[in-house]
């Protein structure tokens, strides 16, 4: 499951280093060093204790680590271990410190438990997708907070619409508002891909209540039904029940009325929730005449429509104008480049309509990062009304924009009139917290760049 929730990337890959080439050509079969001599050749502490990682030479601990079934031997030495970390530091040398040769740790698997002895002993810090989680458990679990916070960094860098409910709840697990901060932002930007998100079946209960009761949500009300109900047949197998609608219903428990159905088009309700059996006839009749009946019963359903999250606009031109002859398509390109100095989430553009009066333009807006990966497509037509107004066109899902990296916006317009234009762009927008840089894009075909042309808005939620 971790491999797929996260990109399987590491950090910065690290050639072997003399510590490692030595440990290569002088250990034996019982993981001890060979050479009578092998201190003298490095000259700081630093070297020579990252010759004991995982080193039964002079080892006077040992640590049974991982499940029964799937355990690893670990070798280790008190004062390196102590040094490192204060919880070792109690358990060798505290006052209820316990004189065993071997230490069982059953909760830690043995590669995250690694990854950790190595940057106590070494300086290093060595993180992967499979196993970042259960290493910031054992940084949690032994106090060695640098090491917690590069595992913190990793998840947070690797944080999408795919991981966020995941990552949300082993945030609040792991006591990480940072972080917590960071899941909530996405979940509520792309609340519906995060919901139909394979790891949306496998948070806890009480991470579903938080998201069912998220006000902030930018999800249609039916997507959020589906998604609570795709959770409760995960619970029915995880607690071996027949994923009936009974079941699915007993499983969500009060969770249920979290549920904004009354919120919801009366077509959906009548087609989709109320034909589904997973209300009770009581329910159904009630939700109905509470759609129809002036006098509207009592619910137990929470009944306002979410709030969800308020669109920004980026407008990078200071004026527009038309000319008779422009600005004009022919199934050219106009493009822009960005970049931003945080996480942000591209809704959509805002576009110029016509100069000549009403008129309908189909657009094929696009946006990709580093000019080569396709993030986002979407063919939207729109009406212009004559003004010099702008006109939104949304992608399906919010984009995911990370900070640092330039990304390229694009728009290929079908229609017969002439539009406004910008003019006077700016280089440099500041959005409330936002800064948005602007250069040209070498896809632009139609004219449009940095000074003047198309694509005068971004539309986002920071």
């Amino acid at each position: 499951m971790a491999a797929e929730l996260f990109p399987a990337k590491k950090l910065a890959p690290v050639a072997p280093t003399a510590v490692q080439q030595f440990q290569q050509q002088n250990v034996c079969n019982n993981n001890t060093i060979q050479g009578c001599n092998w201190q003298g050749l490095y000259p700081s502490i630093r070297e020579r204790n990252a010759v004991m990682f995982n080193n039964e030479q002079m080892a006077d601990i040992h640590f049974v680590v991982g499940p029964p079934g799937g355990t690893q031997r670990v070798p280790g030495h008190k004062y390196v271990l102590a040094v490192g970390s204060s919880v070792f530091h109690a358990m060798f040398y505290g006052e209820l410190a316990e004189d065993n040769d071997e230490i069982r740790i059953p909760d830690v698997e043995p590669p995250s438990f690694l990854a950790m002895l190595k940057y106590i002993y070494c300086d290093e810090i060595d993180l992967c997708a499979d196993t970042v989680l259960a290493t910031l458990y054992a940084a949690k679990k032994y106090i060695v907070p640098h090491l917690a916070r590069a595992c913190v960094n990793f998840l947070e860098t690797s944080l999408s619409a795919r991981n966020a409910c995941v990552l949300l709840s082993q945030s609040c697990l792991f006591e990480e508002p940072d972080l917590t901060q960071r899941c909530w932002e996405v979940i509520d930007a792309q609340a519906e891909l995060a919901l139909r998100s394979e790891g949306f079946c496998d948070i806890d209960a009480q991470t579903l209540e938080s998201i069912l009761r998220r006000e902030t949500l930018n999800a249609k009300e039916m997507v959020v039904l589906e998604a609570a109900l795709s959770w409760a047949e995960a619970e029915c197998h995880r607690q071996e029940l027949q994923p009936s609608i009974e079941n699915k219903r007993l499983v969500l428990g009060k969770n249920i009325y979290l549920i904004r159905i009354p919120a919801m088009a009366l077509d959906d309700f009548a087609n989709g929730v109320a034909q589904s059996g997973v209300l009770t006839l009581n329910e159904t009749n009630d939700i109905f005449l509470w759609y129809t009946a002036a006098k509207k019963p009592e619910l137990k359903f929470v009944c306002k429509p979410r709030k969800g999250l308020t669109p920004q606009r980026c407008h990078r031109f200071q004026s527009c104008a038309y000319r008779s002859n422009q600005w004009r398509y022919r199934g050219r390109c106009d493009s822009i480049q960005f970049a931003v100095d945080k996480r942000v989430f591209i809704a959509g553009f805002g576009l110029y309509g016509s100069s000549c009066g009403s008129a309908e333009y189909q657009a094929k807006i696009e946006l990709k990062r580093q000019g080569s990966v396709t993030l986002g497509v979407a063919i939207i037509k729109y009406f212009s009304d004559g003004s010099s107004n702008t006109f939104p066109v949304f992608f399906e899902y919010p984009v995911q924009i990370e900070p640092d990296t330039f990304y390229t916006a694009s728009v290929v317009l079908d229609g017969n009139e002439l539009s406004y234009f910008g003019q006077e762009g700016m280089t440099e927008v500041q959005c409330g917290k936002v800064t948005f840089q602007f250069q040209c894009s070498s896809d632009s075909t139609n004219g449009t760049g940095v000074q003047g042309g198309q694509i005068p808005e971004l539309i986002f939620y920071a």
